[in-house]
C-alpha cells in the first residue's frame, strides 16, 4: 500500500510540473500560428486538463466506470472551487464583465445541463457528442476570429454585434495574462515529450489511486470524484488563482468554464461511444447534479455581483466543501 501512495504522490509532481511545460509550449506554438488571445486560453485549458482526460479514460478502459465518471465530473466542481471562488478569496475581488459571464457562462452551463442527461441515460454519448458540436465548434470559431466573422446565420445584427463585443472584453484581459513569445520548432519536441508525460502520470494516478480506495474499501465514485480529481486539477487550480490574482477575471473564468467544457468533451462523451459509461447509477447522478447546480450558482453570483468577491467566492467554496461530504455520506 506504501508504494501505491508513493506511486499517486510521485504522479501527481511529475503531472503538475509536466502540465506546466506543455501549457508553455502550446501557448508559443498558438503565437506562432498566430492564434487570438482568447483561443490560446482554450488551448491552454485544454492542455492544462490532460491529466483528468487521461486518468478518466484510463479508468474507462479498465471497465472502472465509476472512477471515470468521477474523475471528470468531481474535477469540475472542484474547478468551480479552486479556480474561482479560492481566486476570489486569494485576490478579494475578480471583476467580470457581464457580457464575458453570459457568453461563456451559456456555452458552460448548456455543457453543464446535457452532461447531466448523458449520465442519467436520457442522452446517448452519439447524440451527446453531436449536440456539443453543434454549439462549441461555433463558440470555438468566435473566439478564433474575436467576433470579426461578418455575420452570424440566422442572428439578428444585434446579437452579433453584442458577440462580437464580448470577445473584445475578454480578448482585452487574456492579452497580458497569456501572451507567450513567438514558438519555436524545439517547442513542438517539449510539448509532445510533456504531453507523455502527462498521460503516464495520468495512468499511474488513476491506477495508483484505485489500488488505494480497494486496500481501504472506498467506494469508486469517491476516488474519483474526490481523490483523483483533486490531484489532477492542480495545473488549472494553480494558473487559475495565479491570473486571478493579477486582476485578470476573465482569463480565470475562461480557465475554468473551458476547463470544465474539455474535460466532459474528452474525457467523458469521446469515451463513451466507444466504451460505453454503463447503467446510471445514484451517486453518479449525484455529481453530474451537483456540477450543474454549482455552475449555475457560481455565474449567477458573477453576473449580479459584476464578478466575485470574497463572500461569494466563499459560497463558492462552501458548495464544493458540501458537495464532498455529501458524497462521502452516500
Amino acid at each position: 500500500m506504501g508504494v501505491d501512495l508513493a506511486e499517486l504522490v510521485l504522479g501527481a509532481i511529475v503531472s503538475l510540473s509536466a502540465s506546466f511545460l506543455l501549457i508553455s509550449r502550446l501557448e508559443r506554438l498558438g503565437e506562432r500560428f498566430g492564434l487570438s488571445e482568447a483561443l490560446l486560453g482554450v488551448v491552454a485549458a485544454l492542455a492544462a486538463d490532460a491529466p483528468e482526460i487521461s486518468s478518466a479514460v484510463t479508468a474507462l478502459v479498465h471497465r472502472q466506470r465509476a472512477v471515470g465518471a468521477g474523475v471528470v465530473l468531481g474535477s469540475n466542481v472542484f474547478n468551480l472551487a479552486a479556480l474561482l471562488g479560492l481566486g476570489a478569496v486569494v485576490a478579494g475581488w475578480v471583476v467580470l464583465h457581464r457580457r464575458v459571464v453570459v457568453l461563456a457562462g451559456s456555452v458552460a452551463m448548456f455543457i453543464a445541463v446535457l452532461t447531466l442527461a448523458t449520465i442519467t441515460g436520457a442522452v446517448s454519448g452519439v447524440l451527446g457528442l453531436v449536440i456539443v458540436a453543434v454549439v462549441l465548434v461555433p463558440y470555438i470559431v468566435l473566439l478564433g476570429t474575436q467576433g470579426r466573422l461578418p455575420r452570424w446565420p440566422g442572428l439578428p445584427r444585434r446579437w452579433s454585434l453584442w458577440a462580437r463585443a464580448a470577445v473584445v472584453e475578454e480578448e482585452q484581459e487574456l492579452y497580458p495574462a497569456i501572451h507567450p513569445r513567438r514558438g519555436q520548432p524545439r517547442d513542438a519536441a517539449f510539448a509532445v515529450g510533456a504531453l507523455c508525460l502527462v498521460v503516464g502520470a495520468s495512468v499511474v494516478m488513476e491506477r495508483a489511486g484505485s489500488a488505494v480506495g480497494r486496500h481501504y474499501l472506498v467506494p469508486d465514485i469517491v476516488v474519483g470524484g474526490i481523490l483523483l480529481a483533486v490531484v489532477t486539477s492542480l495545473p488549472n487550480a494553480v494558473a487559475a488563482v495565479y491570473l486571478a490574482s493579477r486582476g485578470r477575471g476573465a482569463a480565470a473564468l475562461s480557465t475554468a468554464l473551458n476547463s470544465n467544457t474539455f474535460n466532459v468533451v474528452a474525457g467523458l462523451l469521446v469515451p463513451a461511444v466507444t466504451l460505453g459509461l454503463g447503467r446510471p447509477q445514484a451517486q453518479g447522478t449525484l455529481v453530474a447534479a451537483w456540477y450543474v447546480g454549482l455552475t449555475a450558482c457560481t455565474l449567477a453570483l458573477a453576473y449580479a455581483g459584476r464578478g466575485l468577491s470574497r463572500v461569494s467566492g466563499s459560497i463558492v467554496i462552501a458548495g464544493y466543501l458540501a458537495f464532498v461530504v455529501v458524497l462521502l455520506a452516500t
